[in-house]
C-alpha cells in the first residue's frame, strides 16, 4: 500500500475521532446544564432501552475509539462497575491503560536536536539549487573545509532532502590493500569516449596520482595512438618524478612497446587482470565523476571546446573540489581551510560567504572572507 494513502488514511481516522470526541463533549455540557432529576430519569431510561437489546442478545457494535476515550474518561466521575452493560470492567481497564500509553508516548517524544540557524538552512539550500549535481555530502564538505562549518551529512540532507548512500570497499581486499600501501607512488590512466554535438568522437585521457587523486595530466584527441599516448607520459612524468607504478587496463593501445618505452622512464608497468574494472577503480570512478558532474551537463562543441571545459573542470577538480576518500580533503587547495569556529552551526561574525562560478555556474566554490567591521 502507498504510503501516501496509509497517511490520508491516518489523518482520516484521528479527524473522525477528534470531532466525535468534541461531539459527546458538547452533549456533555448540555447535560450537565439540565436538573438533577430529569438527567436521573433520562438515565433510567436509556437502562430500559439497554434492557430490551440484553433480552433479545443482540450483539453490540464494536466501539470505535472515540467511544472508547469518552467511556474511560467518565469511568472517573461516578461509580461505573455497576452501569456497565455491554462491556467488561477489564476491557474498560485496558482501553484506560491504552491511552494513558499513547498519552506518555506523545509526552516522552524526544525533541531531537536543536534546527541550523535560518542563516545556514539558506546557505545549504542555495548550494544545492546552484549545484544539482552535489549530494549531501559534498555540500558538508564544502562547509566544513572552505567555511569551517560542521555539519553533518545527514543534517544537510534533512534540509536539501536528498541522500546517496556511499558503499565502503572491503579492506580485505588484496589489490585494494596493495593500493593503500603503494598510494603515494602509484600513477593510473585510462580513456574515455565522448560525443560532440557534431557526432564525432573524442578521447580524453587522463593520468592520475592515486595517493591525493590529483590528475597529473589529461589530453584529448580524435585519433589516439601508441606514439600519441607515449608522448603523454613523456609530459605527465619528468625526469625526476617519484613514481613507481603505473596501473593501465588491457587496451589495444597499451601496445607492449609503450609498456617498454614507459618503464625505461622508471616506472613498472601494473596491467590490470582481465574483465577487471575495478583493479583501476578511481580511474574508472573519476570517469564517472567527470561525466555526472560536467559531460553529461553540457555538450561539447568540438575538439578545442572540449579542451577548455576540461581544464576549467579538472582545475575545479584539484584545487577546490572535497574528496570524501581523503577525509574530506582536497588534492592540491590553493586556500588553507577554514577555521572551525567556537560554535559549529555559525559563521563568524567578521567574514562573508564568498562564492565563484565555475564553468558559467554549474558548480560554485565558497570560501570565507574577513570583512571590514
Amino acid at each position: 500500500m502507498p504510503a501516501s494513502l496509509i497517511f490520508f488514511r491516518a489523518a482520516g481516522h484521528c479527524v473522525r475521532t477528534v470531532s466525535l470526541v468534541v461531539f459527546d463533549l458538547v452533549r456533555l455540557a448540555v447535560l450537565a446544564a439540565h436538573s438533577r432529576r430529569s438527567l436521573a430519569a433520562e438515565n433510567l431510561f436509556l437502562r430500559k432501552q439497554l434492557a430490551l437489546f440484553q433480552e433479545r442478545k443482540v450483539r453490540p457494535r464494536r466501539a470505535d475509539d472515540s467511544t472508547r476515550w469518552m467511556m474511560a474518561t467518565l469511568s472517573r466521575m461516578f461509580q461505573w462497575r455497576d452501569a456497565l452493560v455491554h462491556v467488561k470492567p477489564d476491557t474498560l481497564i485496558r482501553w484506560h491503560r491504552k491511552g494513558f500509553r499513547l498519552f506518555w508516548r506523545w509526552k516522552s517524544k524526544p525533541s531531537g536536536r536543536p534546527r541550523l540557524p535560518r542563516d545556514l538552512q539558506q546557505l545549504i539550500r542555495q548550494m544545492a539549487v546552484a549545484n544539482p549535481t552535489w549530494g549531501e555530502e559534498r555540500i558538508a564538505n564544502e562547509l566544513k573545509l572552505k567555511l569551517g562549518i560542521r555539519v553533518s551529512p545527514r543534517t544537510v540532507g534533512k534540509y536539501v532532502q536528498s541522500g546517496h548512500p556511499v558503499r565502503t570497499p572491503d579492506p580485505k581486499q588484496r589489490w585494494l590493500t596493495f593500493i593503500h600501501n603503494h598510494a603515494q607512488v602509484i600513477a593510473a590512466c585510462d580513456f574515455f569516449v565522448v560525443v560532440t554535438a557534431t557526432f564525432r568522437t573524442l578521447y580524453v585521457f587522463v593520468i592520475m596520482e592515486l595517493g591525493t587523486r590529483r590528475i597529473l595530466h589529461h589530453n584529448v584527441t580524435a585519433h589516439p595512438t601508441a606514439e600519441w599516448t607515449l608522448q603523454q607520459f613523456r609530459e605527465a612524468l619528468p625526469g625526476d618524478h617519484a613514481y613507481r607504478f603505473l596501473i593501465h587496463d588491457r587496451d589495444s593501445i597499451f601496445s607492449k612497446g609503450l609498456d617498454k618505452e614507459v618503464t625505461a622512464m622508471g616506472v613498472r608497468v601494473l596491467r590490470t587482470p582481465v574483465q577487471a574494472p575495478k583493479a583501476n577503480s578511481l580511474c574508472e570512478r573519476f570517469g564517472g565523476t567527470l561525466r555526472r558532474e560536467c559531460l553529461d551537463l553540457l555538450i561539447p562543441f568540438n575538439e578545442s571546446h572540449l579542451k577548455f571545459v576540461l581544464k576549467a573542470w579538472i582545475a575545479h577538480f584539484n584545487h577546490a573540489r572535497p574528496h570524501m576518500s581523503l577525509g574530506p580533503g582536497i588534492p592540491t587547495a590553493l586556500r588553507l581551510p577554514a577555521q572551525e569556529s567556537a560554535h559549529r552551526h555559525h559563521i563568524p561574525a567578521d567574514h562573508a560567504v564568498r562564492s565563484a562560478a565555475i564553468l558559467g555556474g554549474l558548480h560554485h566554490e565558497y570560501w570565507l572572507e574577513k570583512v571590514a567591521a
